[in-house]
């Protein structure tokens, strides 16, 4: 399932790098939102004329078209990279709502170790099935016991 397995400590490392991360990200969504809203107003004007050749809003409106496939390529290169390369996994709905996972071992069994942005340190934990909503509070006894293996 995973090829890498943090201890608590390596988790909370990486916390300032994933805050990063998502700060990145928030910039490149508004540029993104500005782009979308500037395209709905082009199209509210032209319809299916915005595409004509002889328009004279079509460069506008295919540079901006243009720049929301570089963000996006932008958006995945930073969840590639920041994220899902060091071995963190990036559950649905993360980018949105600022989730990450960070495998680890647990009596013997792999479970997440769960992160909201936002959090100072990592404070809690849950199943490999159990998601967001099945978060259970990290204990210093259980923190010690996790990591590799």
């Amino acid at each position: 399932m995973a090829d890498r397995f943090f201890t608590v400590a390596e988790a909370n490392a990486l916390l300032p790098r994933m805050e990063e991360t998502f700060r990145k990200a928030d910039l490149l969504r508004e540029e993104m939102a500005e782009r979308v809203d500037r395209i709905k107003i082009l199209d509210a004007l032209w319809g299916e004329k915005i595409e004509d050749p002889s328009n004279p809003d079509r460069g506008e409106f295919l540079e901006n078209r243009a720049q929301i496939r570089r963000i996006i390529g932008e958006i995945e290169r930073l969840v590639d990279e920041g994220i899902l390369a060091q071995g963190i996994r990036f559950p649905q709905g993360g980018l949105e709502h600022g989730l990450v996972d960070f495998p680890t071992r647990f009596e013997g069994r792999t479970v997440f170790l769960c992160w909201r942005r936002g959090e100072e340190e990592i404070r809690a934990w849950h199943e490999v099935d159990g998601g967001f909503a099945g978060r259970r509070p990290l204990t210093e006894e259980q923190a010690s016991r996790m990591g590799g293996g």
